[in-house]
């Protein structure tokens, strides 16, 4: 691995923070990567701390694959690299290939940071964590957790795969049921193997208690689990041009949007087969626009489908369209696509441990319609921030669209709610937030509440506390700090 975009860690006195990605955002769009790749550019700004990002790729772009490489620089930008993962075991969640494992060795000797920050384990191997930590005795370990990977091997979204049902609860016979190739005894083992290797981490965050408390089940210790909403820069104000105001007076709002993933858990082929239902029974007062783009990660079945509907749309004439396909977007294109909609669709198919879309739709002052499930309907109060509809349901979600399309009123009745959007999720250029702890009442858990600081603050604890895992003694709830 070439050290060209390091910095050498004697010629700064700025405290190294390693951000861990699934995937850099400009390669492949998600949520995690766009979660991650802002927070490291808010610590760039930040005087006092310089971030790494180490993001992964797949041989979904053979290209950046280069003879005997295993970690590079990405695209000449400085602390910025791609770690080429190969050989990867997708059961065990550990790589194969020991030439990829020193390179990783050699990567965190030379960078040396006080802080790693995973975001995923996903492509890496949950095995790197505990090397992590044997390379990196006095760093402090965090990770971040974006869905139930550890937990289910379903994707991580605890969807049962024989009838795409929810899972409520992980067990060696549940799992073994979706998997019936594997035993029983299989999950148990490797449920051991990950949490040994994720005994590690200091401190897990989560995006909704929800999803803090499945984790907590799962097994892992309560007082290192915290709930940290996932932030976000406002994209609505980051160009320093103002939120459109709402247009209170037309007489329809039956413009309708998706903003995601193209894959079966986002949900996109319900909308489709709503807008199905709807056009047979004469309904065609409404359009759709599908932004976003990976239909390559959907199953075969779900992108036949999809790209069937896409096909026989342009078909039709331009007038008789109801569905226009946008492709991918980039953040800085938000505004124009809001602009084009009144509505937010959010149809996901699993429980999503944040939905960073509704915000995205609620910083444009967009009324978001949800499946009613997890964090979803966590965020979203039916009839009051917006409207709900039954999970996987194509005729639900087809009356839903009808009655927004054309009810009078009802657009008004259902505001973005600002006052419910945390204001980690608009963080302004250089800025990343805070984290600081407080109890919350009588729970038994501590809460994070991140408020709108630099990211300095935000790690400050990060750096300064010792390491749980060597015996430092905690303090008390109401003042843990991570």
């Amino acid at each position: 691995m070439s050290d060209k975009n390091i910095t050498a860690k004697n010629m700064t006195d700025k405290r190294t923070v390693l951000l861990v990605s699934l995937f850099h955002p400009e390669l492949v769009r998600g949520g995690a990567q766009q979660v991650c790749y802002e927070l490291f550019e808010g610590l760039r700004d930040d005087p006092e701390y310089r971030p790494v990002l180490l993001a992964s790729i797949d041989a979904t772009y053979p290209a950046l694959y280069k003879s005997g490489a295993r970690i590079t620089g990405f695209d000449e930008r400085p602390d910025e690299f791609l770690f080429l993962s190969r050989d990867y075991d997708h059961w065990w969640h550990r790589t194969s290939d020991p030439l990829l494992v020193e390179s990783y060795t050699e990567f965190l000797e030379q960078i040396r940071p006080d802080v790693v920050h995973f975001h995923h384990f996903l492509t890496y191997g949950v095995e790197l964590i505990s090397l992590t930590r044997r390379v990196l005795p006095e760093a402090r370990l965090v990770m971040t957790f974006h869905e139930f990977l550890a937990i289910c091997n379903a994707n991580g979204h605890m969807v049962r795969r024989f009838d795409n049902s929810l899972c409520r609860t992980a067990s060696q016979v549940r799992c073994h049921q979706c998997f019936p190739e594997r035993s029983p005894e299989d999950f148990f083992v490797r449920k051991l193997w990950l949490q040994s290797h994720l005994g590690a981490i200091d401190a897990f965050t989560c995006p909704s208690r929800f999803m803090l408390d499945h984790y907590a089940d799962w097994g892992l210790a309560r007082d290192k689990l915290f709930h940290v909403t996932n932030g976000q820069r406002d994209y609505a104000t980051a160009d320093d041009q103002p939120v459109q105001a709402r247009q209170e007076a037309r007489e329809t709002y039956n413009r309708f949007g998706f903003f995601g993933q193209i894959i079966d858990a986002k949900g996109v082929h319900i909308i489709l087969r709503a807008v199905a239902l709807l056009r047979a029974e004469g309904f065609t007062d409404f359009t759709v626009e599908i932004n976003g783009d990976n239909i390559n990660y959907a199953s075969p079945e779900v992108r036949a489908e999809i790209e069937e509907f896409i096909e026989a749309e342009k078909e039709r004439p331009v007038g008789e369209r109801l569905v226009w396909f946008n492709g991918s977007y980039a953040t800085r294109e938000l505004r124009s696509r809001m602009a084009r909609i009144d509505w937010c669709l959010v149809p996901s198919m699993w429980w999503e441990a944040f939905a960073l879309v509704i915000s995205e739709a609620w910083m444009f002052k967009k009324p978001v319609i949800c499946s009613n499930v997890g964090a979803m309907a966590d965020r979203v109060r039916d009839e009051k921030d917006g409207l709900q509809f039954e999970m996987g349901d194509p005729a639900g979600l087809a009356r839903t669209i009808k009655r927004a399309a054309s009810e009078p009123g009802l657009w008004q009745r259902s505001p973005a709610p600002c006052r419910r959007r945390p204001r980690a999720r608009s963080w302004s250029t250089g800025s990343a937030g805070s984290i600081g702890l407080r109890e919350t009442g009588p729970r038994p858990r501590p809460s994070l509440q991140i408020r709108g600081m630099t990211a300095r603050r935000r790690l400050r604890s990060m750096l300064t506390k010792k390491c749980p895992v060597r015996g430092a003694r905690r303090r008390a709830c109401g003042a843990r700090s991570l």
